[in-house]
């Protein structure tokens, strides 16, 4: 049984009748006569100013098609201008419309009433919980649905040009330049070989065609028999706060269980307060000096886990 599985009944329970209560379920939008798509649509507008169908369709999440569905009445109706850029006759952006700007107003009229009929039946305090959590929950949302859009696997021939980059890269942004730091390792430019032994192991992280990471394990050179070493785990920017960094360490870890490993040992530098973070709360505890020769005499922080 997954230990979550009460709080997700619980909060799918909820999200259930609240959609219910909020009407959109309905094909149109209680006293708005128009689809929740639709209302999206003009709100976006509104902010942002001339946005084609595809930019629309990216803000909303939805599909192309589905946007342009939903694009066609409010053209026809006069809420929103569509007119081609002189640049590009086959792109016809939206604008809103003065009669748009109206019935948005009107959206906003009613939404602002049901929510604040909702709220003043709260205390304060009450309202306070409300709106942490709401935010709370649309981040994670966010950032799960990023996630499974993920790929973790291992590393391929293929794959060497581009997880060097990665590497530099955020070495580079951390100041890991010069001796005595894994940036000037041979294997930079050979990882999949590498990380060829039975006992070693590498992934790299990738969405769509980008490279957002990546991590593996092999024998702590100069070590005991029994000890791995995490190495060369890296995320770039775009990759961070999206569960990469645990992805990757949790499929490194199992690896070195399966090659035999009985503890795990990294070496990173104090201000990596990010992937410090990390490797905590992964169980790794800080040790006093470095173990074995891995050459990385710039580092300056040292932990230890078993596995």
């Amino acid at each position: 049984m997954n230990d979550l599985e009460p709080q997700i009944r619980e909060l799918r329970d909820s999200s259930r009748r609240m959609v219910r209560a909020l009407g959109f379920l309905s094909d149109d939008i209680v006293e708005c006569g128009l689809s929740a798509a639709q209302c999206h649509a003009l709100m976006e507008l509104a902010r942002r100013g001339r946005l084609s169908s595809a930019e629309l369709a990216k803000l909303l999440e939805v599909d192309k098609s589905t946007m342009s569905r939903a694009m066609r009445p409010l053209v026809d109706r006069g809420l929103v201008d569509a007119r081609s850029r002189a640049s590009d006759r086959r792109s016809r952006p939206f604008e809103l419309s003065e009669r748009g700007r109206a019935k948005l107003a009107e959206i906003h009229r009613s939404a602002d009433a049901q929510v604040g009929r909702a709220l003043s039946t709260l205390s304060a305090q009450q309202q306070s919980v409300v709106l942490e959590g709401v935010r709370l929950y649309e981040r994670a949302l966010h950032r799960a649905k990023a996630h499974a859009e993920v790929q973790i696997r291992p590393i391929e021939p293929s794959d060497n040009p581009k997880i060097a980059q990665v590497i530099r890269s955020v070495m580079t942004e951390f100041g890991a330049v010069g001796s005595g730091f894994s940036i000037e390792d041979p294997e930079v430019d050979d990882m999949y070989g590498a990380y060829g032994d039975a006992r070693a192991a590498y992934f790299v992280a990738q969405k769509g065609e980008r490279f957002l990471g990546g991590a593996g394990i092999a024998a702590l050179e100069g070590g005991q028999s029994d000890v791995c070493e995490l190495k060369k785990m890296y995320i770039v920017p775009a990759g961070r706060g999206l569960g990469v960094g645990k992805a990757l360490l949790d499929r490194s870890l199992d690896a070195a269980r399966r090659a035999g490993f009985k503890r795990c040992y990294l070496e990173t530098l104090g201000h990596m307060t990010q992937a410090r973070h990390l490797y905590e709360k992964g169980g790794f505890r800080r040790i006093d000096a470095p173990m074995g020769h891995t050459g990385h005499f710039s580092c300056d922080h040292w932990y230890m886990r078993e596995l």
